[in-house]
């Protein structure tokens, strides 16, 4: 087949044009590297069935494509809130840009649609059906409600125009290819860890969520990908296993050795206190659940970081 990413550059977009690549699949990447970066897609440019291109989807395009993963936007509270105007842009034009194409080429869109869209949830776990609890006008609502306008525009396509789509929602994801200052808690963890520099905590330590490998992840897109299943979603797609904050940075600490003592900081406005994905739907249409647990994910990660920092990549 051949597949649009949209920020194929980025961390997860990255990992999903390498498996693509793998499994025989034609690529055009595009990103417009705000928060991707080339690195991530460097061993993919010299193969013939990789296409990159610098172009920002907020602008309308159109390739011969057989589906769509729209994946472009930033992830990180830091990355997103630096433009916030830009970040919705990115959600609303990005998303209605891949749906026009998918619904003129009859083509299918798996839209990445994110846990944010629960807020700082008063139900826990947290299923599809429910609806969140998200600040519509604080300072993190560019992406909360970016998503969730983006999963709107899906759901009204498919039953106005009959656009073929696929909707999951990604709970907290780490691996290899984050970069070190994106602000997302396992990699600002590892960073300072294995520097040795204090280790930030925001809050008390008690707040949780829910940590994803980003290879049970790129499993779980893959199998929708590849099924015949005509469901729309959405779906929440992560690790049920509900981690403290205290208890990951600990974690991290003892793996890397670190002599890093750990600070307390305020906890960021209408940052999640509690966050745990129930998989029940994937698992049950798919046969998809995380089997790479957490100790031997951040094993993994420190490992590449701990290459990287030390080649300055």
């Amino acid at each position: 087949m051949k597949v649009l990413v949209t920020g194929a550059c980025g961390f997860i977009g990255s990992h999903i044009a390498k498996r693509l690549v793998v499994e025989g699949h034609n690529v055009i990447a595009i990103d417009n590297l705000s928060s991707g970066d080339l690195d991530n897609v460097k061993d993919l440019q010299t193969n013939t069935l990789f296409k990159f291109i610098n172009t920002n989807v907020i602008d309308s395009y159109h390739y011969d494509v057989d589906y769509v993963f729209n994946f472009a936007c930033p992830a990180s509270p830091i990355q997103y809130q630096l433009n916030p105007v830009s970040t919705v842009e990115t959600n609303v034009l990005g998303t209605l840009n891949a749906l026009r194409l998918a619904q003129k080429k009859g083509v299918t869109v798996l839209q990445a649609s994110t846990s944010e869209v629960y807020g700082d949830p008063l139900v826990h776990p947290q299923s599809e059906n429910y609806f969140g609890n998200v600040n519509p006008i604080g300072p993190r609502a560019c992406y909360d409600e970016g998503k969730r306008v983006a999963e709107t525009l899906c759901f009204d396509y498919f039953r106005q125009f009959g656009t073929k789509i696929k909707v999951v929602r990604i709970f907290n994801t780490y691996g290899p290819k984050m970069r070190f200052n994106d602000g997302r808690i396992v990699s600002n963890l590892i960073v300072q860890a294995i520097r040795g520099e204090p280790i930030t905590i925001y809050g008390d330590g008690n707040q949780t969520r829910s940590f994803c490998y980003i290879d049970d992840l790129i499993d779980g897109l893959m199998a929708i990908f590849n099924s015949s299943n005509k469901n729309n979603g959405p779906y929440n797609i992560g690790n049920p296993e509900e981690v403290k904050i205290i208890d990951l940075a600990n974690i991290i600490l003892e793996i890397t050795n670190s002599k890093s003592t750990i600070t307390y900081s305020p906890l960021p406005i209408d940052d999640p206190k509690k966050r745990q994905p129930d998989i029940t739907r994937i698992k049950s249409e798919y046969s998809w659940f995380p089997t790479i647990s957490l100790t031997n994910g951040i094993i993994k990660t420190i490992e590449d970081f701990s290459n990287r920092m030390l080649h300055n990549v």
